[in-house]
């Protein structure tokens, strides 16, 4: 009795194995044919027809001539004291926390500021 007549089962067990891991590998290893994607249908589609139609009263209306809205009060925006610069240059919580209130009260008188502006417009 040899010492490997044990391991024998084993043996072939592990042949075995390797065996079909290889064929398995062949397998994926075949050369596959790529098959082109089918051309998409070409449809006939005829552009709609524009059809001008003249306003009533003949020809075309006189352009009206452009109006200014924007009262000259109305200066340009406020430079806010809340900026990215100014929040990473503040020295604590409470001096940013200072900067975003100071620039939500300035936000808010230029908004109100702007809706005049265009409640006047309209």
């Amino acid at each position: 009795m040899t010492p490997f007549e044990g391991l024998k089962p084993l043996i072939v067990a592990c042949a075995g194995l390797t065996v079909a891991g290889a064929l398995a590998g062949c397998e994926t290893l075949r050369r596959q044919t790529v098959r082109p994607a089918p051309e998409p249908p070409v449809l006939a589609v005829r552009p709609p027809a524009v059809v001008e139609v003249e306003p009533p009263g003949g020809g075309r209306p006189a352009p009206q001539a452009a109006r200014g809205c924007v009262p000259r009060t109305l200066g340009p925006p406020p430079r806010y004291p809340d900026s990215d610069a100014a929040l990473r240059a503040a020295a604590g919580a409470a001096d940013r926390y200072q900067l975003m209130a100071a620039g939500r009260l300035m936000r808010q008188k230029r908004l109100e500021e702007l809706e005049r502006a265009v409640a006047a417009c309209r």
